[in-house]
């Protein structure tokens, strides 16, 4: 085996050594390198990856901008005062950043926080900029960068000290406007996931224990790796009056009197690249959802020199018309590499679609396409090349959905008592259903043992717990399982246990 076919090759398991695999399908498809000697936890994101987050970017940006949101930027740097004041939401407030207390030769007066995240710099000027009910609903995003010193155990995209994300913020006149808001918002990073990304998620709130510092309401995202592990896909949080109370967000309304506003907040990270990578690629490599994949098709030119001509001419026009049509096409007529190190490199990179032409296609007026998560072969026509590699992108599309909702479907399980939690997450992984009373101490003889925690609660009317009522009368008829698996009391709500990243 020379070194190039090493170079290509993924040599760890993906069922075995998960962590490992990943680490390689990140370098060896030329997403990420890690940062300089010395700054444990920083990636350097290649322009494949990049490609990839401006894709997923222009996703959401172009339906918060239909819903209203309008981008801004704030300062990068937050003074130390304005970070004190979430304090007065926040019980133990304690926060692992990053502090700069020079610059030049001179010591900063107040040290500045780089952002951990940016309620304690966009709420003051939220409340400049709302005077009257008129102002409201204001609704303003940012996209950017943020610093959270405390990660330990980083891996690319998943967890590292600085992460690209969006966060966005609102304030309203009623509580009501404030949670359709906050709802708008994860039906968006739903369709983010299902839509964009070939990634079903379960939609539902945090527990109130694990709901964000000073939220009425956590609402979430939750997306199931191969693994069995969960991934909190995005966070929308209904925040209520806290933060407008501490940073005084109020307005005058129609009646003239003084109102308190009414916040939210919502963000996705490029942890959802993580979860993209890990869920539909092999080992072949990166396997991308043609919605996002930099490059749609790749067309390879199969020739001898005496049909070098023919098929290099045959295969251009194909590609040129494939980019007539707004599809992502790459033209692959290297003459120092041969065809099987290309489509083994391509397999590699996650293009989703990739066209052969040789000689006899060229004789035939035809095409052979080969689907990339499956290897599944199609003869097609030359004619209408455009119409018809859109229906196999779609295919592709389908295929990567239906494998990942499988997974779902079948790593979802139930258990009514705290043996079979454990038994179950240790056994299978995925998440496991169960009732609970809400008492956060029913948590910790799950959380201890194992690793796992209450990832997500349904919706109440989404909860057969909350649906069918009269839950406390029959809460210790087992056969109905309403009674806490842990402690044996009332069950309020249905948990879904998981391990997660």
């Amino acid at each position: 085996m020379s070194d190039d076919d090493q170079e290509l090759g993924i040599t760890e398991s993906k069922s075995h050594n998960t962590g490992e695999w990943y680490a390689e399908v990140v370098r060896k498809a030329g997403l990420a390198d890690y940062g300089p000697e010395g700054m444990s936890g920083f990636i350097v994101t290649r322009p494949r990856a990049y490609a990839i987050w401006e894709r997923l970017q222009g996703f959401l940006d172009a339906k918060f901008k239909d819903t209203g949101v309008r981008n801004a930027y704030f300062p990068m740097f937050i003074p130390e005062s304005y970070l004190e004041r979430e304090k007065d939401i926040v019980e133990g407030f304690d926060p692992e950043v990053a502090w700069v207390t020079e610059a030049g030769t001179k010591e900063l007066e107040e040290r500045l926080a780089v952002r951990p995240t940016s309620e304690s710099i966009i709420t003051p000027y939220i409340s400049q900029w709302v005077r009257s009910h008129r102002d409201l609903p204001l609704r303003v995003n940012q996209w950017c960068s943020v610093v959270r010193w405390e990660a330990t155990e980083t891996k690319p995209f998943f967890r590292t000290k600085e992460f690209l994300w969006q966060e966005g913020h609102t304030a309203h006149a009623t509580s009501e406007d404030a949670w359709t808001e906050t709802m708008t918002r994860l039906d968006q990073y739903e369709s983010v996931y299902e839509d964009l990304l070939a990634i079903p998620v379960l939609k539902g709130q945090k527990p109130d224990h694990d709901k964000f510092p000073g939220a009425d309401t956590t609402t979430t995202v939750e997306a199931l790796m191969p693994d069995g592990k969960s991934v909190q896909g995005a966070t929308s949080h209904h925040l209520g009056r806290s933060f407008a109370e501490a940073f005084d967000i109020t307005f005058s309304d129609e009646d003239e009197e003084d109102r308190t506003a009414h916040t939210t907040s919502w963000g996705l990270s490029w942890r959802a690249l993580g979860a993209l990578i890990m869920t539909h690629s092999d080992e072949q490599g990166l396997v991308l959802p043609p919605t996002v994949a930099p490059t749609q098709v790749v067309v390879v030119p199969i020739w001898q020199e005496d049909t070098k001509e023919d098929v290099l001419a045959y295969a251009e026009g194909v590609a040129d018309d494939l980019e007539e049509a707004g599809i992502r096409v790459e033209l692959d007529e290297r003459d120092e590499r041969n065809p099987g190190f290309k489509f083994n490199e391509h397999e590699l990179n996650g293009v989703p679609l990739r066209i052969e032409i040789g000689p006899y296609e060229v004789e035939d007026d035809e095409l052979t396409l080969n689907h990339r998560p499956d290897g599944e072969e199609r003869v097609e026509d030359r004619e209408g090349v455009a119409d018809a590699v859109r229906e196999h992108l779609d295919e592709v599309y389908a295929k990567l959905y239906a494998a990942a909702e499988d997974t779902l479907d079948g790593e979802v399980r139930e258990a009514d008592d705290r043996a079979g939690i454990l038994g179950t997450l240790g056994q299978h992984g995925g998440y496991v259903k169960t009732p609970w009373c809400g008492d956060e101490a029913c948590e910790e003889p799950i959380k201890e043992p194992m690793a796992a925690e209450i990832v997500m609660v349904p919706f109440e009317e989404d909860d057969p717990l909350v649906a069918d009522g009269d839950t406390a009368d029959r809460a210790g008829d087992a056969d109905h399982g309403e009674a806490c698996a842990i402690c044996g009391e009332p069950a309020e709500r249905t948990a879904y246990f998981a391990k997660s990243y």
